[in-house]
């Protein structure tokens, strides 16, 4: 997909516009196999099948946009990883595989926000929403190794180069 000018998350969602011909913002069986294929992926009725049935991970036998893009952003490489985990780490001073809010409040501030500085929601407001990011859908206040790594393998997708990535990750969380 990037030799193919689908680089960024824009351009993923381009790809995936092409691919759903129905526009339902969904991806059958069928799309996904024809897609991948016009794409320039080369594979038989029976892997794209596969490859859809492990990307589908609500099991709803579609692949949704959300879903694409895990599937085509992968995993963080080794630099990449090394940064984000020294990140989690500064944070998880206990070693429980959680971070919690109050261990991020420390270093994010929502002050500067610009609903905060319109007055449309408060401090606290925007700072669940900086939560909501890391995939606290639940609200509970903690963000595992797994949301953690989810999140910045979204945000890294966006990102073309290892040392870009690695001076923002240092500047945000103070490394």
């Amino acid at each position: 997909m990037a030799s193919r000018g689908a680089r960024t998350i824009r351009g993923l969602g381009r790809v995936f516009r092409t691919i759903d011909d129905s526009g339902n913002r969904k991806v059958d069986a069928q799309e996904f196999f024809v897609g991948l294929n016009e794409c320039g992926c080369n594979l038989t009725k029976a892997e794209t099948d596969l490859l859809l049935a492990t990307y589908d991970t609500d099991k709803d036998g579609n692949v949704n946009f959300d879903e694409f893009l895990v599937m085509m952003r992968g995993a963080l490489n080794a630099t990449r990883q090394a940064v984000v985990d020294a990140a989690f780490c500064k944070f998880d001073a206990d070693g429980s595989g959680c971070v919690t809010a109050a261990d991020l409040r420390v270093c994010y501030s929502c002050n500067a926000h610009p609903k905060v500085i319109s007055g449309e929601i408060t401090e606290d407001e925007a700072f669940l929403e900086f939560l909501a990011n890391f995939g606290d859908k639940n609200n509970d206040g903690k963000i595992t190794t797994c949301e953690w790594n989810d999140y910045y393998a979204a945000v890294s997708s966006s990102i073309d180069n290892d040392d870009h990535f690695v001076m923002l990750m240092t500047n945000a969380w103070k490394l």
